[in-house]
């Protein structure tokens, strides 16, 4: 009698250790894999919906989102930071990872397009900077513009002075910033007169708080690539990521914030 109770303990335990490896099995195998997505600030809102939607069409993927500067993400992946996938506002930026053979070049395709615009405090007046002329004017006291070296709008804002001959008249005027979003805080809380954004930037802000003054010429396209990372641990991920983007949806998505066709 003994033995045979033994023998149903046995058994019920040996049952109850596979039900729960199944389970953890089964969990397991419906874990979703992670790819991180570096992309520069200026694509936060369009990047948020086509990882949301990316990832209802891929319930078997989950997006993380990594923004800032461009030139910040660059040098997080030449620091080795575990990344999948570079989405830069630079070609510039792209090129540098590129020499260090620091993604993969069969996958960089340029994806969208920009404007260069500039902004000025909706209450400013009369006075306020209408163009790149306006900035020499002594009412005129502070000019932000994007840190050349991590803010590619920055390096498109001190060509475009530059190529207008009033970069050195300005010099003392301007105050660096760390990437669009915050050129668009400096200005709509008037501690800037003026700020250079990208267009999808100024119409994604507060637009009570300013408003566009004008479309900035600049002699170099505004262009984004879009690459896997050499180091990524999900490339198979990261290329249906980037096909998404390049895809017809993605750039639906991406036209719908103010970005242009590549």
């Amino acid at each position: 009698m003994a033995g045979k109770l033994m023998l149903s303990v046995l058994a019920a335990l040996l049952c109850l250790c596979l039900v729960t490896v199944l389970a953890v099995s089964q969990e397991s195998e419906e874990q979703p894999t992670t790819i991180t997505v570096s992309a520069a600030t200026s694509l936060t809102e369009a990047f948020t919906e086509i990882a949301k939607e990316f990832e209802a069409a891929h319930p078997d993927t989950k997006v993380e989102l990594n923004l800032a500067g461009s030139g910040t993400l660059r040098m997080q992946i030449e620091a080795g930071a575990p990344i999948d996938v570079f989405a830069s506002a630079s070609e510039d930026h792209m090129d540098a990872l590129s020499e260090k053979n620091l993604i993969e070049e069969d996958s960089r395709k340029d994806f969208a397009g920009n404007t260069l615009v500039m902004i000025v405090p909706a209450n400013s007046g009369s006075e306020a900077p209408e163009t790149l002329e306006d900035l020499t004017a002594e009412n005129v006291e502070r000019i932000a513009i994007g840190a050349p070296e991590s803010a590619p709008a920055g390096k498109y804002a001190d060509l475009a002075l530059k190529e207008a001959g009033i970069r050195q008249v300005i010099d003392d005027k301007t105050i660096f910033a760390e990437n669009v979003k915050q050129i668009l805080t400096y200005v709509e809380a008037g501690e800037a007169d003026a700020g250079f954004v990208y267009m999808t930037d100024a119409e994604s802000g507060n637009r009570v708080l300013y408003r566009i003054a004008c479309t900035v010429p600049v002699s170099q396209p505004i262009s984004y690539p879009i690459a896997i990372v050499s180091t990524a641990e999900n490339k198979d991920k990261a290329q249906e990521f980037t096909d998404f983007v390049t895809g017809a949806r993605g750039q639906e998505i991406l036209a719908k914030y103010g970005f242009n066709s590549p």
